[in-house]
């Protein structure tokens, strides 16, 4: 008796950590795993907006017409060294739309990629792609607009704890990004971001939160009810 009374007054005086709210990965995993898609470190969604755009900008320069294609394959590797660096291979395809004027004014951008990447945290090899639609290449207009989805798939090893491995989806869908011209650095939008998969020895786990960016480099992550600020450069996340 006095055995299952301790028990039961440990089981109700305990919390619960983040870990066992998934059955798996804690949240800050998660946040891991969401600052590798993001991060222009790990050649994540970042990395993405600032090639859509620069490719918006070139094809409207150029005075390209109304429905022209264009696709491009890149294979590109990191320059900052250790303990970020990446690999990856990136094939896009980019439409010229035109509004009712007939002038260029958005751009349709579709790209599939492979490769690896290792953060400060984690590391993985995965494969995704993303589809954006780039509006605001009117002259006239002072930032590129872009709504999509990024999508990334495949393993992830954590360095934190290093029995911590699996397989992950990271689903990103992007509500008015908006990116200055000049410098093509993220100034502001909204996204939601899922990411499920599952670990040998913890089975599954599904997480899914918000993403806020701030026109600082950085963007706050909301998952799970944790809240996270994650530099867009380094792929570094600082829980609060």
């Amino acid at each position: 008796m006095l055995l299952l009374g301790a028990a039961a007054c440990k089981k109700s005086g305990s919390t619960m950590p983040d870990a066992a709210i998934t059955g798996s990965v804690t949240t800050d995993d998660a946040a891991d795993m969401a600052a590798g898609s993001l991060s222009l470190n790990s050649n994540g969604l970042s990395e993405m907006a600032s090639d859509a755009t620069l490719s918006a900008s070139v094809m409207f320069d150029a005075h390209v017409k109304c429905g022209t294609v264009r696709s491009d394959t890149i294979s590109r590797q990191s320059s900052t060294g250790l303990p970020f660096t990446f690999s990856y291979k990136l094939t896009y395809n980019f439409m010229v739309d035109c509004n009712s004027s007939n002038q260029p004014d958005s751009l349709s951008s579709n790209l599939t990629y492979s490769g690896s990447y290792s953060g400060p945290n984690m590391s993985g090899s995965n494969s995704g792609s993303s589809i954006f639609g780039v509006g605001g290449l009117l002259q006239t207009d002072t930032a590129f607009v872009i709504n999509g989805e990024y999508k990334r798939a495949g393993s992830f090893s954590s360095k934190v704890d290093t029995g911590n491995h699996g397989n992950n989806n990271v689903d990103i869908v992007i509500s008015g990004l908006i990116v200055k011209k000049h410098w093509r650095t993220i100034e502001g939008g909204t996204a939601t971001i899922s990411i499920t998969g599952s670990t040998p020895k913890k089975g599954s786990f599904s997480f899914t939160g918000t993403l806020v960016f701030n026109g600082d480099g950085t963007a706050t992550l909301t998952i799970n009810g944790a809240v996270y600020t994650i530099n867009m450069e380094t792929g570094e996340r600082h829980r609060h």
